[in-house]
């Protein structure tokens, strides 16, 4: 009995913040988990910039509407379930992820919510739980589940550390340097293979 758990931004979808930071040429918008580890520092600084720019919930879904999941990501995915019980762990919201999820023919996807006023200011946000990644595998530890997991940020390391099975996928230089005891990777081949040897069971077909 075992479980697949995948980050969503930079593993199967772009990093969101980067695609909006692109869009209103915000510099500061770029920053990910992969430059600031401590989620709770970086959602702060990124409402400060939206409130000083007067943008909203609004403007980054139109936004989130006009992207794609990365390329391979859609058959990844569909390879994945055919084998495992298929979760996605993120610290995205609910609010941004529906388009690109429906892209992905919706795997069970865990993540936040955001809170707007009537304007559509994003005022705060709530998150499920304190490290909610690794708390994910520890309940399906709970429930007799084996875990591989796979993610590319500081924000991944947990979950993978507490997975039976953990995997760098596209992570940065400075997060392969610091974890050296995952196993990284950088394409959705490379990816299969890990998952196939981590795997009890015979899972080439």
């Amino acid at each position: 009995m075992e479980l697949a758990c995948l980050d969503l931004e930079g593993v199967l979808i772009p990093e969101i913040w980067i695609g909006f930071a692109e869009k209103t040429g915000i510099e500061e918008l770029r920053a990910t988990t992969r430059d600031i580890p401590d989620y709770d520092v970086l959602m702060k600084q990124r409402l400060r910039i939206l409130s000083e720019h007067n943008l909203g919930l609004p403007d980054i879904q139109e936004v989130i509407a006009s992207m794609s999941p990365l390329e391979g990501a859609y058959d990844f995915v569909c390879w994945l379930k055919e084998r495992f019980q298929l979760i996605i762990l993120s610290d995205t919201f609910y609010e941004f992820s529906q388009p690109l999820m429906r892209q992905l023919d919706f795997p069970t996807l865990f993540c936040h919510r955001l809170i707007a006023d009537d304007n559509g200011a994003i005022v705060d946000y709530k998150l499920r739980q304190k490290d909610p990644k690794r708390q994910c595998v520890i309940a399906f530890h709970g429930l007799n589940y084996r875990v591989i997991a796979a993610g590319d940020s500081y924000n991944d390391t947990t979950m993978l550390g507490e997975a039976d099975a953990g995997i760098l996928f596209k992570a940065p230089a400075n997060v392969i340097e610091e974890f050296p005891q995952f196993p990284a990777v950088h394409s959705y081949e490379e990816l299969k293979q890990e998952f196939i040897k981590a795997s009890e069971r015979d899972l080439s077909l």
